[in-house]
């Protein structure tokens, strides 16, 4: 685990222990090294850090907080100006660059955060996206090697999909794909992985998944897409290539690959169907 994906898991609490920590030291070392020395950008450290991993709320808590600690500092270390109102004056100013630098960075984390959810997610389909399923695949692979489990993967081929697109249009392809993939993915765990791969094919990824397990989900999943497809009048099949690996093979193009050459064993016979195959090393 990274160190930001580290900080974005921590809680409230932590982060509020941290911050204030931080506030307190910065004022304490403001206050000892006198009104000559000025410590202003330090404190931007704690709110760019806090808005940024936990959003805007924290921060205007954390600046106002840090706009205090820095008006304390200011007067204890003994800094006088020609007016008390000064202080006052000081303290807003610098509360309100606090507060924009908390709402500029967290209107950048939240835009930064649906554009990663967009690369994350297939438009069309609402299934991952390919490049997002080759790093949940590659991580599977690992934590497979790691713990000596198996897992299974499906490569899942929309038969006769061409046909769907040149008689009733695109719009109507595009509806067919996110019915599969809405059905799938209310079927499937929290852990498995449902991508689309491109076109009318999709990738269906279930970790600590052995043979048996597996040809029972597939059975099921089979039998469902098959009955939605002629509930709305789609003419429309499966071939399914799964295999299940007891060993991670070594890298993840080659494990896709091992499923979509089993997919095309379905199709060159007589497509609607699933075909099973074991890795083992």
């Amino acid at each position: 685990m990274d160190a930001a994906h580290y900080l974005e898991k921590r809680s409230y609490l932590f982060w509020w222990c941290l911050e204030i920590l931080f506030v307190v030291f910065l004022g304490a070392i403001d206050y000892l090294t006198g009104y000559e020395l000025t410590f202003s950008l330090f404190y931007l450290a704690p709110i760019s850090l806090v808005s940024w991993f936990k959003g805007k709320r924290i921060g205007l808590w954390i600046s106002a907080i840090s706009s205090l600690a820095w008006f304390l500092a200011d007067y204890l270390s003994g800094n006088r100006y020609s007016n008390p109102s000064i202080y006052v004056w000081n303290t807003l100013i610098r509360l309100t660059f606090f507060l924009i630098v908390t709402s500029l960075l967290s209107a950048l984390r939240k835009a930064y955060l649906a554009t990663q959810s967009q690369a994350r997610v297939d438009f069309v389909s609402g299934a991952f996206s390919v490049g997002y399923f080759y790093t949940l695949a590659k991580n599977e692979m690992e934590r497979s090697a790691r713990y000596k489990k198996p897992f299974t993967l499906l490569y899942i081929d929309l038969d006769n999909f061409k046909e769907i697109n040149d008689l009733l249009g695109h719009s109507t392809g595009d509806r067919v794909l996110r019915t599969v993939a809405d059905n799938i993915l209310c079927r499937i765990r929290s852990n498995d992985t449902f991508a689309r791969l491109g076109g009318d094919e999709f990738a269906l990824l279930l970790p600590e998944t052995g043979e048996d397990e597996a040809r029972n989900v597939i059975a099921r999943l089979h039998s469902d897409l098959s009955a939605i497809m002629q509930k709305h009048g789609w003419k429309v099949t499966f071939s399914i290539g799964a295999v299940t690996y007891k060993q991670p093979p070594e890298s993840v193009d080659e494990m896709v690959k091992l499923a979509d050459s089993t997919m095309y064993t379905v199709k060159s016979r007589s497509k609607n169907g699933v075909a099973y195959r074991v890795y083992a090393s």
